[in-house]
């Protein structure tokens, strides 16, 4: 039995504040639970009425004639910590609340607080406050406080909202996507995001979870219910929302500016293949595929359009996406040329329409062929389909009909969405047929669909944890003895090449002769850089001089920058021009270090190029990483640039990301930037790493 079940799917419920009322919250709440089907015990509580449409009404819950599973408490805030008390006295397992736990004039602690320590002390579940509550679909629950104006079928999709709003955009409108539950969470008082996911893996209908995400009040579970839908293959779709920017006059590095409060999540999505949308219609038309019970297999995308313009604005989108149309055989295409009328080219993607006759045989002889393609993994129609029109109808058809001789994903895609079609939105749903209105949102879809097929397809890869123990003792033992708010960036590049990083030959100086000294040994050209206390970026105070090239000349730069900056410098070997990376590390505090890869030099921040991912990271994942960047063009070589040692590149950004994990209980920041890629070398020129503070009390 799960902690979720007296509260999901409970054998009794009690009604508190139900009523008679029309159009009064606790009227909606007795008019869903008890017409929704929900076969178990249904015990309206409230002392002004006898019964509640048809059903006996008791005054109080000690009138009851058993303990009920779960107290639904639709009362205000008022009178709210009296009938959570009294739920727990009586008995019951499980509380629902929808107000919103906030009282004028409270005290201390405030009412929200002294409502989870309740929940706590009793072992309870609630969902809520400050929420619209659940519609366990499976079990013909609807514990809601407002009306549903259409039958809710139940499906395979597991949807939590941290947001009542979001909830019934989906939930309450449309007829294409079917859920087995749908909880708004609210303010999460003693039941979070993380414990409604574990109860949906649990449940033998849940093909996907879709969560709309403002806030993670769980990173423990949050990242324990990720790990158990990976291993159980169930696809996770999140819309996160509140996202902004940290402020870059805070931050203290490059990465710290880059990064975004949302940086940390993205790391774990990406570990854990999730799947993040950027709007509702995004999500819904992923949602529509993944509640198919048909998977794509291996290969590309096949289109079908009903005109050569549809065609075209296709085409155009994928391009944009990155989406590769498949590479239909020649069979494939002589099969298609057969019904095809002059003047239309047999391919994929495929412009099918030429005149009226025999139209909708001609659509579902070219759809099968395209379909029964082996390098089709999946595919679309991109059409205008509406009630009542014979061409959609047509359409519809042929569509259903290869659909039942073929076990791949094909979906109806309309182009424009100010369109009227519930009859065919049933009907395709019924037929396990994507319904889908936008070509954007139905192919940004696809390609989520096909990164997630090909990750879950992929062999898990060992990924080496550990550093060099005997140097990462070493440092470890030299971070915990410090009490700098950062460290030198000598003893930085030290600890660099110790983790065997490659870095520049370079000298410590604090006098011209010393400069002049270390330049003669190292080799002309030269750099020059301040190590001046707190100069956390050196190049805007002019405290970086490259391509020195003789001793006059570093003179005369050294003695301007003690000036201006103090005498602490070094002298390093200049490396060789080439591509310029950016590494950084956040330790954050919910989810620990994560690591950023990016566009890097003086441009990291302008470009604004990155990926980020948790560590430590492998060959593939680092790869992958680089792959998403534009700057990955240059690496890879273009025009006149050679490439540069990408695969030196990637070893170093994979042991930088071992040591964020050895040294994550020390270092807040890393910042390198920039690594110079070239032919030859991967050489760190440059690295900041801020150090943890103490915690200080009030």
């Amino acid at each position: 039995m799960h902690r979720l079940d007296p509260l999901l799917k409970p054998d009794s419920i009690a009604l508190v504040g139900a009523s008679a009322k029309p159009g009064s919250p606790g009227r909606n709440l007795a008019e869903l639970v008890i017409n929704s089907g929900y076969q178990g015990a249904v015990y309206p509580v409230n002392p002004g009425y006898p019964e509640i449409l048809g059903i006996p009404c008791f005054p109080d819950l000690s009138a009851l004639p058993q303990a009920v599973d779960h107290a639904i408490l639709a009362v205000s805030n008022e009178r709210l910590e009296d009938a959570l008390r009294e739920a727990v006295e009586h008995g019951a397992k499980a509380a629902t609340i929808y107000s919103s736990c906030i009282l004028e004039n409270d005290t201390d602690p405030p009412l929200k607080q002294r409502l989870a320590q309740l929940a706590d002390t009793a072992g309870i579940p609630i969902c809520g406050g400050n929420g619209m509550g659940f519609y366990s679909v499976d079990h013909g629950l609807f514990a809601g406080i407002f009306p549903i104006d259409r039958t809710m079928e139940a499906g395979s999709i597991s949807y939590i909202a941290q947001s009542g709003s979001a909830l019934t955009a989906l939930v309450h409108n449309g007829a294409r996507l079917a859920f087995n539950l749908c909880v708004s969470c609210g303010n999460e008082l003693a039941t979070s995001v993380p414990d409604y996911m574990d109860w949906s893996l649990e449940q033998e209908t849940t093909r996907a979870i879709a969560l709309f995400l403002e806030t993670v009040r769980d990173p423990v579970g949050f990242l324990g219910a990720l790990e158990k839908a990976l291993d159980r293959r169930v696809p996770v779709v999140v819309l996160r929302v509140g996202k902004s920017p940290l402020g870059a006059e805070l931050a203290k590095t490059h990465t710290g500016a880059m990064a975004g409060d949302h940086a940390a999540l993205e790391a774990v999505f990406r570990k854990y293949g999730v799947m993040e949308v950027a709007g509702l219609d995004e999500m819904a038309a992923l949602l529509m595929l993944l509640q198919s019970a048909r998977k794509p297999g291996p290969g590309a995308l096949a289109t079908i359009q009903e005109s050569g313009g549809f065609m075209e604005l296709v085409t155009d989108i994928c391009h944009d996406l990155g989406i590769e149309f498949a590479r239909i055989s020649r069979q494939t295409r002589n099969e298609i040329a057969r019904h095809l009328d002059p003047g239309l080219k047999a391919d994929n993607p495929l412009d099918a329409w030429g005149t009226n006759e025999n139209f909708e045989y001609r659509f579902y002889a070219c759809i099968a062929a395209l379909m029964r393609d082996p390098a089709v993994a999946s595919g679309m129609f991109f059409a205008n389909f509406r009630d009542g029109y014979y061409l959609s109808e047509a359409f519809f058809r042929a569509v259903r009909n290869v659909s039942e001789e073929n076990e791949k994903p094909l979906a109806m895609v309309n182009c424009y969405s100010d369109i009227s079609h519930p009859e065919l939105c049933r009907k395709a749903l019924e037929a396990d047929i994507p319904f889908i209105d936008g070509a954007r949102e139905a192919l940004l879809a696809t390609r989520h669909l096909y990164h997630y097929r090909d990750r879950s397809g992929r062999a898990p890869e060992e990924i080496v944890t550990v550093s060099d123990p005997v140097m990462t003792e070493k440092w470890r033992c030299h971070l915990a003895a410090t009490d700098e708010s950062h460290l030198p960036e000598a003893t930085a590049m030290n600890m660099l090449q110790d983790f065997d990083i490659a870095v520049p030959r370079r000298f410590a100086v604090d006098s011209v002769q010393h400069a002049l000294e270390h330049a003669q040994e190292i080799g002309y050209p030269v750099v020059l850089k301040s190590c001046a206390p707190g100069l956390y970026h050196k190049t805007e105070q002019n405290g970086v001089v490259p391509d020195i090239r003789n001793a006059e000349q570093l003179e005369r730069c050294y003695r301007d920058m003690e000036v201006r900056l103090g005498a602490q410098s070094l002298v390093c070997e200049q490396v060789a021009p080439g591509t310029e990376i950016g590494f950084g590390m956040i330790n954050d505090p919910q989810f620990g270090p994560f690591v950023m890869v990016s566009a890097g030099g003086t441009h990291i921040e302008i470009l604004a190029d990155r990926a980020v991912a948790l560590p430590p990271v492998s060959c593939l994942e680092t790869d992958e990483m680089l792959s998403c960047l534009k700057v990955d063009r240059l690496l890879r070589g273009i025009r006149s640039q050679p490439p540069g040692n990408r695969s030196e590149l990637i070893g170093s950004l994979v042991k930088l990301s071992r040591l964020a994990v050895a040294m994550q209980d020390f270092i807040a920041e890393m910042d390198i930037n920039p690594i110079i890629v070239n032919p030859r070398r991967a050489v760190a020129v440059d690295a900041l790493f801020l150090l943890k503070q103490p915690e200080t009390g009030d």
